[in-house]
């Protein structure tokens, strides 16, 4: 049980006041996205050290105050695996919510699995093994019964606990800088802003493609997502991936070549036609160029002294008793092999314990 399932605005401006006191809130979102681009935010939980409430979105006539809280920076937001709910947010007031703690993260800096589930983290701090009998509940469906709201209040209720021993570990190793810095990346607005510039970037398989097939690419998946933010649909449903490559493939000119193509059938024809073979056109008024870099391939003896790199990266993650994943992974080290700098690899706690000594291995005369 918890303490109040708020419904109504002045339900809402209480928990508020109530809200602005605390030093830290454990919160976590549920929503739906299956038929929409930006998710459907449908119930926000939110615990302190002494009450719990779950708040109905769908309910209330204005969430303001409680993003207000939500978003004000001497409140530390505590959250397991936080990326999604921070998502949900920035689409709501355009950035996301700082500071943030992400007991994933954390937990990760104190040895413990890399991506942990929240339910595994739980039985392995807090002793208690969560029911997963509503994992796949539609949160939008009202009225919601008790034991979904049984269900969706752990999420936060456990986060308390595990909140309190995470930090005091933490301090124990002097850490706690380490997760500071790791979680602020997770409020750069970068991570949500899915500029349609740089759609193109999702679909992966278009590095296999002629640079001048590329630049039709481009501009088809930039075309499909303002489509799809203008419209709130998935991107799917306006065109797959496999659709958009192979219309950059073979390029149609005509309404009847656009209807052969796999993925257009007629209502997207109808809807869309003129549109796809508009961008179609456009993009192949571009210059051609590859846009995806090709890494340079590294020597003989660069590859040896990758793998040195590595096996000391392994070393010292062995001393701190962390993944060596976490700390540097083959990718970081190749990109430092190559001349890249501006890297995590050589910032804060990671240029402290390895990044520095990984410089002067590339440096150091043979």
């Amino acid at each position: 049980m918890f303490d109040q399932f708020v419904q109504d605005q002045p339900g809402l401006e209480l928990v508020c006041q109530r809200l602005r006191q605390e030093p830290w809130i454990a919160l976590d979102t549920e929503f739906v996205r299956e038929r929409t681009y930006y998710a459907r935010l449908c119930l926000i939980q939110i615990a302190t050290s002494d009450q719990l409430f779950c708040v109905d979105p769908l309910a209330t006539d204005d969430l303001s105050a409680l993003l207000d809280v939500i978003y004000d920076s001497s409140i530390v937001k505590v959250l397991h695996s936080a990326r999604q709910d921070l998502e949900v947010f920035y689409d709501l007031r355009g950035a996301a919510p700082a500071p943030v703690f992400d007991t994933q993260i954390a937990s990760a800096l104190l040895g413990y699995e890399d991506q942990i589930g929240y339910a595994a983290l739980v039985e392995e701090l807090v002793g208690v093994k969560l029911d997963k009998l509503h994992t796949r509940t539609d949160w939008s469906t009202r009225p919601l019964a008790q034991e979904q709201l049984d269900y969706a209040a752990d999420d936060v209720r456990h986060l308390v606990p595990i909140y309190r021993q995470l930090t005091e570990k933490l301090n124990e190793l002097g850490r706690s800088d380490w997760v500071s810095e790791e979680c602020a990346r997770l409020t750069e607005c970068g991570l949500y802003s899915n500029d349609p510039d740089y759609a193109h970037e999702r679909i992966k398989k278009g590095r296999t493609l002629l640079p001048a097939n590329q630049q039709v690419l481009r501009a088809l998946a930039r075309w499909r997502e303002h489509t799809a933010q203008r419209q709130n649909l998935p991107r799917s449903w306006v065109l797959r991936d496999t659709t958009l490559l192979e219309l950059a493939a073979t390029q149609p000119s005509a309404r009847e070549q656009l209807g052969s193509i796999k993925g257009i059938g007629a209502a997207t024809l109808r809807k869309w036609g003129d549109d796809i073979l508009k961008t179609i056109a456009n993009g192949q008024t571009m210059a051609p160029s590859s846009l995806w870099k090709q890494p340079i391939p590294l020597t003989r003896a660069q590859i040896e002294l990758s793998h040195r790199m590595l096996a000391l990266v392994k070393s010292c993650a062995g001393e701190q008793g962390i993944s060596p994943a976490l700390l540097a992974t083959r990718k970081d080290v190749r990109a430092l092999i190559r001349g890249e700098r501006d890297i995590a690899l050589l910032t804060g706690w990671r240029h402290q314990i390895v990044g520095d000594t990984l410089l002067n291995m590339i440096t150091a005369p043979p």
